[in-house]
């Protein structure tokens, strides 16, 4: 039952998983290791989930359940051609609109295409017209992909329109801007578009794919290139797997000239596009390490007939550890499609993900988040979201994170799960009170505490006068908030 549940919320441990420091991280992997030598393959996250589950003298039964987790769901890594298990892309906190990619691009010596940004249509139809472009390509900016494909609520089909006629690109912005765009990756209803980018529109003799990625395996960054581009990469991945191009960076010595032209040679540029191409894999190889990037992703990496090879669509994900030193691109952080939850969480370094049901989860880890989810929905209860502490935390931040799962409507009932190894229990039981008597609580509480100053944080909540149900064990806590529910 245990390894079955583990999928539940794999994909959002994984998550947290990655927000965490490298020491925290280094030595979950270090135990792990001790744990199961042989299996070193074995995700971290996934080996200290199970840990969370068997408990903490379990870890050689947390490492084993662990890969036999991952034998079962085993695939292959389509870009990088080796086994990936249960490990997911992570989800980056920060998200840049094309037009900004682009900007950063263009900024760095990367050709793309001229282009300009508009709010409204006046300000698209000016733009058109200083572009004096022979065609105009028109993108709504949001950050779902099959846009072309999409649907707007205007009744406007497509979210990427061509014209020779700049006076169109007015009209079209007018069912654009302040619509909702319905695309195969966005939610249901889609999302408002409050921008357009205007862009020369460019003739393409030939599609190219190109990416740079950080690669755990190798150490260090990986070009990836393919000749085949302009359509889903995961599809020529598995169908044509020999025209994937592989290129491991040593990254304290970067690129050399020859790893650039073999890329381009891979990618099929012949004569003068050769050079053009290999230096563009250059300058967006500098880009990559210049902003802190974890993948910079461009499909089409083309070349037009007027022999210029450009890049049309960008994709770049960043470090959010380097936020410290990279302000001014975080500062363009786009929050428009983020759940404004998630994103007034972000601010008191909360790590928030809502989910489906009626009970909040509110802990300290990404093991003992993945364990509580899944042993709320073991006892037949649903957990609306978490709410990740993390390691240093301070009585303000538990006020905070009070205040936003109980701005949820869904939430009928808060646990609280808590291992202080870091963390001070007794904190933890100050802003829970503190939290309780300001906000005035109207759902059922239970509080499973355990670990550092564990006895004061008891006392304190004892003898607080407070409606607040202690629990001993996460197995107790959660047939607690389930029971707290199916009694109303």
């Amino acid at each position: 039952m245990q390894q079955q549940k583990v999928f539940i919320t794999g994909k959002v441990v994984q998550r947290l998983w990655e927000g965490r420091p490298d020491s925290w991280r280094e030595t979950a992997n270090r135990s792990r290791e001790r744990a199961c030598p042989a299996g070193k393959d074995v995700p971290g996250w996934l080996c200290l989930s199970m840990w969370s589950l068997c408990g903490t003298s379990g870890l050689d039964m947390a490492a084993s359940m662990a890969g036999q987790v991952l034998r079962t769901i085993t695939a292959k890594s389509s870009l990088l051609g080796r086994q990936k298990g249960a490990q997911v892309t992570s989800r980056r906190w920060l998200n840049l609109q094309e037009y900004q990619s682009k900007k950063l691009m263009a900024d760095n010596g990367v050709t793309v295409q001229r282009f300009f940004v508009a709010d409204n249509a006046t300000e698209a139809l000016e733009a058109a017209k200083r572009l004096k472009a022979r065609e105009i390509v028109l993108k709504a900016q949001i950050l779902a992909g099959g846009r072309g494909k999409g649907v707007f609520d205007s009744g406007l089909k497509g979210g990427v329109h061509l014209t020779k006629d700049p006076e169109k690109v007015g009209t079209l912005t007018k069912q654009m801007i302040g619509y909702k765009l319905t695309t195969k990756q966005t939610a249901e209803g889609g999302v408002k578009v409050h921008k357009v980018m205007v862009a020369e529109a460019l003739d393409i003799s030939r599609e190219t794919y190109f990416a740079i990625l950080m690669d755990r395996a190798c150490n260090g960054p990986v070009l990836v290139g393919s000749p085949q581009g302009g359509v889903d990469i995961e599809e020529v991945a598995e169908k044509t797997p020999e025209l994937i191009f592989k290129e491991e960076i040593d990254i304290f010595e970067g690129i050399k000239d020859s790893q650039a032209l073999k890329m381009a040679d891979n990618l099929g540029f012949k004569g003068p596009l050769r050079q053009q191409a290999a230096d563009q894999i250059k300058k967006l190889y500098e880009l990559f390490l210049k902003v802190d990037a974890t993948q910079v992703e461009v499909n089409p990496f083309g070349e037009t007939p007027e022999g210029q090879v450009v890049c049309f669509d960008a994709k770049i994900n960043f470090d959010d550890n380097a936020e410290f030193r990279q302000k001014e691109i975080f500062a363009m952080d786009d929050t428009s499609e983020t759940d404004p939850i998630e994103s007034e969480a972000a601010k008191y370094d909360l790590k928030y993900i809502g989910m489906e049901g009626n009970i909040a989860c509110f802990v300290n880890g990404a093991g003992l988040a993945m364990a509580t989810c899944d042993i709320i929905d073991l006892y037949g209860g649903k957990p609306a979201n978490f709410l990740d502490l993390g390691g240093g935390v301070k009585e303000s931040q538990v006020y905070q994170a009070f205040k936003l799962l109980t701005a949820d409507p869904r939430v009928e009932a808060i646990l609280i799960n808590i291992f202080g190894g870091i963390v001070n229990c007794a904190i933890i039981a100050n802003g829970i009170t503190k939290a309780c008597r300001e906000l005035e609580l109207k759902v059922p509480l239970i509080v499973r505490l355990e670990g550092t100053n564990v006895h004061e944080a008891k006392r304190i909540l004892d003898e607080s006068g407070l409606p607040i149900t202690s629990a001993e064990n996460l197995d107790d806590a959660a047939k607690k908030a389930v029971a707290s529910i199916s009694k109303k």
